[in-house]
């Protein structure tokens, strides 16, 4: 094979390798309130109760509310000396990361009563777990597999979008055989291959809560959940009124009908 004959087929192959990163935007289908002082970092959905990790030194919480109406369960204040980050459902215990305290709280899912800590390494912000291993981010492009009895590394993906590292992945969630992560300071969810770590897809949160919402201390988007009953994604932000259904809408789609719409004037 020529070189010439290499670099063209090199050229064509781009595009395509470019072309499969799905596009998204949400459509919101339903919303619930939630307290504006939760400064959300972990979001799960489990048996009809919504668990929540609530971050910042001295106001530290894991909660847990009836999702149907919104009444508190059950409410675990930490010590003030922990930043508390994402947390999971996995089993019989709930596990809930830290920031800098370089442990993982696990408690009796029965009754939210601590149980023990696992050590962790470095820095925790988002987890999740696929039914058999703890996922969690520390900031970095990297994944982190856990065994959930002793927290043991099983093994590391490095998270890329098109070839290059993304970072600053934060809240995690696994849905449909692939990881749901919030990009830290952004509006966007990136959706993660489990093996490759290749992102797949984008989805584009923009405006998701109304410029009208917004108040003093009103902070980025974080928490994503899914409700395994109905198979529903909710999402929401720290220190945000309201936690949010949405679907996907494939971003061609939303743009053809603004075009439409502009047609049609």
């Amino acid at each position: 094979m020529t070189l010439l004959r290499i670099i063209l087929l090199c050229t064509v192959a781009l595009p395509m390798a470019a072309s499969s990163l799905q596009q998204y935007t949400v459509r919101v289908t339903d919303r619930k309130p939630q307290p504006r002082e939760n400064f959300v970092q972990g979001l799960e959905i489990r048996d009809g109760y919504l668990y929540v990790s609530v971050g910042n030194y001295g106001a530290s919480q894991l909660l847990r509310y009836h999702f149907a109406d919104g009444t508190t369960d059950v409410a675990r204040k930490l010590h003030p000396g922990i930043f508390a980050e994402g947390l999971t459902v996995f089993g019989d215990h709930v596990y809930q990361l830290t920031w800098r305290n370089s442990v993982m709280l696990v408690y009796r899912k029965s009754d939210l009563q601590f149980q023990r800590a696992l050590p962790l390494a470095g820095e925790g912000w988002g987890l999740t777990n696929n039914g058999t291993d703890l996922i969690y981010s520390d900031g970095s492009e990297k994944l982190f597999f856990m065994a959930p009895d002793t927290a043991t590394i099983l093994r590391t993906i490095s998270v890329t979008e098109q070839g290059r590292p993304v970072t600053h992945l934060n809240e995690l969630e696994w849905i449909d055989s692939a990881i749901w992560a919030n990009v830290w300071q952004s509006d966007r969810i990136v959706i993660i291959d489990p093996l490759s770590g290749a992102v797949t897809a984008n989805i584009d949160l923009r405006g998701l809560l109304p410029s009208a919402e917004y108040r003093q201390g009103t902070d980025v988007l974080n928490g994503i959940a899914r409700d395994a009953s109905d198979g529903a994604v909710w999402v929401t932000g720290k220190r945000w009124p309201w936690i949010y259904r949405i679907e996907l809408v494939p971003a061609i789609d939303a743009s053809e009908k603004q075009q439409s719409k502009l047609n049609s004037r």
